[in-house]
């Protein structure tokens, strides 16, 4: 049911409800549910067993009383078929299949816009909303675990952009610290020409093949740069440790950018973990904290009394060498997404972060300066387990130790990009990020309903196909007349496309977005039964042969509206 049919619903609920209540100071609010047994009607309503006690009145013949006046409003005609009363007081309600055969005229005539909602300003908290994901340090190919982050962060913020929000897509560079400092040396030691095994090789260094790339264009004095930095030359100096480090970093960013772009995504910002310390940003959040008086010095260390705001232990903020721990720049950076305006802040990482969330925030909240509790919202997803040919895969050769985002990609599409990269992203998210994945290679390089990206997306290449066959304009179905839809097969898809809009609501709201992967497969479903069961180009009933087209049109719609919110095409032919 769409949202207006609902509301409509609760209108009339309040009407029917205006002179029992007058002269009370009750204010009755309508919950509509749906009811467990279908069987039962559409819609659900226990206001009557809510209001009967304040009332002094039996909840059932208040519910008469509800029913009666509710199917005598003329606002009910058209949208109400009947009402009766069940058990102790709930009512039932059944929709007019008017109403519910509506939803594909509501489609075909929004097209992309069915779905996606507008907010006013100061509609809310999120309103702003910055999304930070990826956050990859420069020390490497993104792997697997930044591909899930990758598909859940960029489908997140179409949702959320989808429901009137104006949304911050953001990587956070960590490129400052020891894994830096590790990359230099890894470079340095292959340009001086040793490598995995030498003696002379780094205990800690970085193995992929990817450093000796590194190197070879380092010595070739080569110019990289990132998509919003500035370029790096190589000077050749294999002792020049500073000029290695700033090129390394470069190269291994646009290296990243490309893994980006071959998955389809891009950022709004770039922020570097440098510029926290250049800026002196830092040293200001440090001293913000201080001068609240929520720090103490033991043991030569500086402390954050993070006990105060619900953790386990105080925490040290600046060790005894006069060097940070690593959630105190994690603190100035979100004292920066807070004063830059963005009045809810999401982040996207894995289920190793989850012991910084209780630090972060304590440090938030100490600072005083007005952020909410419970800031920065915090994704965690868990890790991704690669199969191929039946067998786990761990090693990559580029990378050394990982299986890489663009091997995922080459592999789930067998030669062919977009197919490789549909699978990538559908895949990861078609789960909830707490729940461990097992990525199977074989399974996305299938041409069966096993791979559910390839069975949504030839529930949308099967309607083009049939559209293609009738020949007609597809424009026209709009005013088609709908009333022959009168099969429980297409009862139940129109439910199911009834459902899109809340379901995009639900999702942002429970900062989910494997449910529209969900509700994807389930609709796909829907139409494959009902292609299977009713057959839709009749020879001999033209109103109902173009009610049906009407009906498989709107799905069409709808899978690719859903399919583009999450980075996913939506192929006329497969």
């Amino acid at each position: 049911m769409l949202a207006q049919q609902k509301q409509d619903i609760a209108a009339l609920f309040q009407a029917a409800l205006a002179p029992i209540v007058a002269g009370t100071e009750l204010t009755p609010s309508i919950v509509l549910e749906r009811p467990r047994d279908p069987s039962h009607g559409d819609i659900a309503c226990n206001v009557a067993m809510q209001l009967a006690k304040p009332l002094k009145t039996n909840p059932r013949e208040l519910a008469t009383r509800l029913v009666a006046a509710l199917l005598a409003d003329p606002d009910a005609a058209g949208l109400v078929e009947s009402a009766d009363v069940a058990g102790p007081g709930f009512i039932n309600l059944r929709v007019a299949n008017a109403a519910k055969q509506s939803v594909v005229r509501t489609i075909l005539e929004q097209g992309e816009a069915f779905g996606r909602k507008k907010l006013e300003p100061g509609a809310g908290a999120g309103h702003h909303a910055i999304i930070e994901f990826v956050s990859a340090n420069p020390t490497g190919p993104l792997h697997v675990g930044h591909g899930r982050q990758a598909a859940l962060g960029d489908a997140l913020s179409s949702l959320f952009e989808s429901q009137g929000h104006e949304v911050t897509r953001e990587f956070y560079y960590n490129d400052a610290g020891v894994q830096i400092a590790t990359l230099a040396n890894s470079v340095q030691a292959r340009a001086r020409g040793f490598k995995p095994g030498d003696a002379e090789w780094p205990e800690s260094a970085y193995n992929g093949d990817y450093i000796a790339d590194i190197a070879a264009d380092f010595l070739a004095k080569k110019t990289v740069a990132a998509s919003d930095g500035e370029p790096a030359t190589g000077s050749g100096d294999v002792d020049d440790l500073e000029s290695i480090r700033r090129f390394a970093v470069a190269y291994l960013r646009n290296e990243q950018d490309q893994d980006l772009q071959a998955f389809g995504v891009k950022f709004d910002n770039y922020y570097l973990e440098s510029s926290l310390y250049a800026d002196g940003k830092v040293e200001a959040a440090v001293q913000a904290l201080v001068d609240a008086g929520v720090t103490y010095e033991q043991d030569g260390a500086l402390w954050l009394k993070t006990t105060d705001y619900g953790d386990d232990k105080d925490r040290v903020m600046r060790k005894s060498d006069g060097s940070y721990t690593y959630f105190v720049p994690d603190v100035a950076y979100h004292i920066q997404k807070f004063k830059r305006g963005f009045d809810q802040a999401i982040n996207i990482q894995g289920s190793d972060h989850h012991g910084t969330i209780a630090r972060v925030r304590a440090g938030l909240q100490a600072v005083n300066i007005g952020i909410p509790k419970g800031y920065p919202d915090y994704i965690l997803h868990k890790m991704v387990t690669v199969m191929k040919d039946g067998e786990e895969v761990k090693i990559s050769k580029r990378a050394g130790s990982y299986v890489t985002v663009r091997d995922l990609i080459e592999w789930s599409g067998g030669g062919d990009v977009t197919r490789g990269r549909d699978a990538v992203r559908f895949f990861l998210i078609s789960r909830k990020a707490d729940t461990e994945f097992v990525f199977d290679v074989d399974v996305a390089l299938a041409t069966n309903d096993e791979n559910p990206v390839y069975y949504v997306q030839y529930a949308h290449a099967r309607i083009c196909s049939a559209l293609a066959n009738w020949g007609g304009d597809a424009a026209s179905l709009a005013g088609v007349d709908l009333s022959p839809l009168t099969t429980p097969h297409e009862a139940s898809l129109l439910a199911k496309l009834a459902a899109y809009p809340e379901m995009l609501q639900r999702a942002r709201a429970e900062l989910g977005p494997h449910q529209v992967a969900f509700y994807l497969r389930e609709l796909a479903g829907e139409l494959h039964s009902y292609y299977f069961a009713h057959k839709w180009l009749l020879d001999d009933d033209e109103p109902l042969k173009l009610a049906r087209l009407a009906l498989a049109t709107a799905t069409r719609q709808v899978l690719r509206n859903g399919l583009a919110l999450i980075g996913v095409s939506a192929p006329d032919k497969m």
